[in-house]
Order: C-alpha cells, then structure tokens, then sequence
C-alpha cells in the first residue's frame, strides 16, 4: 500500500511555526512522516513565500531562523524545474490563485499529494487536488 503524500502550503507551515489552532493537523502530518507513513513535499516556491512573509512581519533574523527550523522537518523541500513552472503556469491561467499557489498544485498533481492548507483560494482548484483543510 503507497504511503500517504502531504504537499504543504505556506499557509499550514505559518501556522504551525505561529501555534495557530491550524498547527494541530500539521502536527498530525509531520508526525506521520517522522513516523515514516507518509510523506511530506514543500515546493521551494512555497519556502521562498514562507521566508518573505515571516522577514516583512517579523524581521530578517527570524525568517533565516525559520528557514532553518523548516530544514529540521521532516519536509522534503522540492525543486522546481522547467515542467512543473509549466504546470503551475497552466494552473495559474486557468485559476484565480497565486503563482505560488499554483506551484504547490502542480507538485499536489504530479506527487498525487494531499495539500495541506486553510487558504480559501485553494476552494478554487478543489477539482484538481484533494485538500486537508486546516
């Protein structure tokens, strides 16, 4: 039987590093993958969002410690090569989501992962990925 893939979004990682209620389903996520029953991808597109996000509300410091917290999960950080910036472009062209959005829909799609997330404007690809709602 193949393990269950999670692809996670910004949205669920901020939340977990913020102990949001959200974490609880991440933790749930990351302690099936340490327990190695499932796995766990996070585009680089997604780090990249990650890291903007926490240096502009909360400093440089702090996103570079983050960046490095997010190493010492067990994540699979995912390149992104030319034919997943192609698929995320399709995604994006046929959705109203961001382009990074769309990067972790791609890598939702070609993993055949669960995206693990609690922003609304995943509500709009629910017909191209399965969703783990925070």
């Amino acid at each position: 039987m193949k393990k269950p893939c999670f692809v996670l979004d910004s949205l669920a990682l901020l939340a977990y590093f913020q102990a949001e209620p959200a974490a609880l389903k991440v933790k749930e996520v990351l302690k099936q993958a340490r327990n190695e029953n499932a796995a766990i991808f996070l585009s680089v597109i997604n780090l990249g969002e990650i890291a903007y996000t926490v240096e502009r509300k909360l400093g440089w410091k702090t996103a570079q410690e983050t960046l490095h917290d997010i190493l010492t999960l067990p994540v699979q950080i995912v390149d992104a090569p030319m034919d997943r910036v192609v698929s995320a472009a399709h995604v994006k062209a046929g959705f109203p989501i961001s382009y990074a959005d769309a990067f972790a829909v791609a890598l939702g799609q070609e993993t055949e992962a669960t995206i693990v997330t609690g922003d609304p404007e995943f509500r709009r690809v629910e017909s191209l990925v399965n969703i783990l709602w925070l």
